[in-house]
């Protein structure tokens, strides 16, 4: 009796150790897509990781319009298969009124790195079905959830307390959002991981800032001077260690099988770079991401800093300040990535694009 006993408990134990393995963990996807490269890749390795939950994709304004973004994200899921995660509409607009007008006076004051400014650069669509119905010729099969995304962020978070991570990859304007209408979600997140700020090196978008925090540093300031139980920051600083160059987009492209897929890459606005000019060398970002999310031993370097983010207007608006010591008043500590293993994480998403 005392044998079956015991072999039933250690049963129970090898059971309840392997369920626990096996959990998967649940994330909340916040970005403004495109498609394939950068947002668009993120999420399908995401979707498709077997030891993630992608609970949700929240749309947030950045590279793309919000519209334009539910409808990339709606059709890349399609294509994997994965039309049952949803996709949630955002805000349309950084915080900062008027924020797409002071980028014209930006430019004249204090100069544009690379002149890319993103959604602020051309009018905003009507509708993500009229995207839709342009870009793929065709209706959706699917539809964004009726909801916003600030509330969809608290509803979920508040359902699953303390299991959620969110990988802001776009401006912060829906996660700043959400924790100022709902301040009790802040100890309820697992964990922050942004691509956005470059702290140890020169800006892209301005000489001082990185495009996802410059266009809207209110928004990056709130999150990053909320109390989050743990922030990791995908910077510029490891970022422009990754290059991407025209062989491996090629490589990449050839291994994608979807027919779908595999033509938004071959129309992708890289690869039209990488036929102008065959030496063009350009970077991944929120890959990087993603990838750490799905296995954080890719982190070979790192430091850990007091973060924070200027938000004053003026030459260094956006900029993205790190302190050691000395740090102001209501600043959080961060993790930096300086440096990924890139062997194992072009693996990664070589594995992954074989998948689609």
């Amino acid at each position: 009796m005392r044998k079956m006993i015991f072999s039933t408990l250690v049963c129970l134990i090898l059971f309840g150790a392997t369920a626990q393995a096996q959990k998967k963990e649940k994330v909340i996807l916040d970005t403004d897509m495109v498609e394939v490269f950068d947002d668009g890749i993120t999420m399908m390795m995401l979707a498709n990781a077997p030891n993630i939950d992608l609970i949700g994709v929240t749309i947030v304004v950045g590279n793309t319009w919000v519209p334009e973004g539910t409808a990339y994200a709606i059709r890349q899921l399609e294509d994997i298969g994965k039309s049952h995660i949803p996709v949630v509409p955002g805000i349309r607009y950084p915080i900062f009124p008027s924020r797409f007008e002071t980028i014209k006076n930006e430019r004249i004051l204090f100069g544009i790195g690379d002149a890319y400014v993103g959604a602020a650069g051309y009018p905003e669509p009507k509708s993500w079905e009229s995207v839709y119905l342009q870009k793929y010729g065709s209706e959706s099969t699917a539809k964004p959830l009726d909801m916003k995304a600030v509330n969809f962020i608290i509803d979920e978070v508040k359902k699953s307390p303390n299991e959620i991570t969110i990988i802001a990859i776009g401006t912060c304007v829906n996660l700043a959002t959400a924790v100022r209408m709902a301040p009790e979600i802040i100890p309820l997140i697992k964990k922050v991981i942004y691509m956005g700020g470059s702290f140890f090196k020169p800006g892209n978008t301005t000489p001082t800032a990185e495009f996802n925090w410059w266009m809207d540093p209110e928004a990056a300031k709130i999150c990053l001077r909320s109390p989050f139980k743990e922030q990791i920051i995908v910077s510029l600083d490891v970022c422009e260690k990754m290059p991407f160059k025209k062989d491996r987009y090629e490589k990449l492209t050839g291994m994608i099988k979807n027919t779908d897929l595999k033509a938004m890459m071959k129309r992708n606005f890289l690869n039209t770079l990488y036929i102008e000019d065959p030496n063009y060398v350009h970077y991944i970002w929120d890959v990087i991401a993603g990838a750490i999310m799905i296995d954080p031993t890719l982190i070979t370097e790192e430091v850990t800093r007091y973060v924070d983010v200027n938000s004053q207007f003026g030459f260094s608006y956006g900029q993205s300040v790190a302190f050691e010591r000395n740090q102001p008043v209501g600043t959080q500590e961060a993790r930096i990535v300086l440096t990924v293993d890139s062997d194992r994480l072009w693996k990664m998403v070589e594995d992954y694009c074989r998948e689609f």
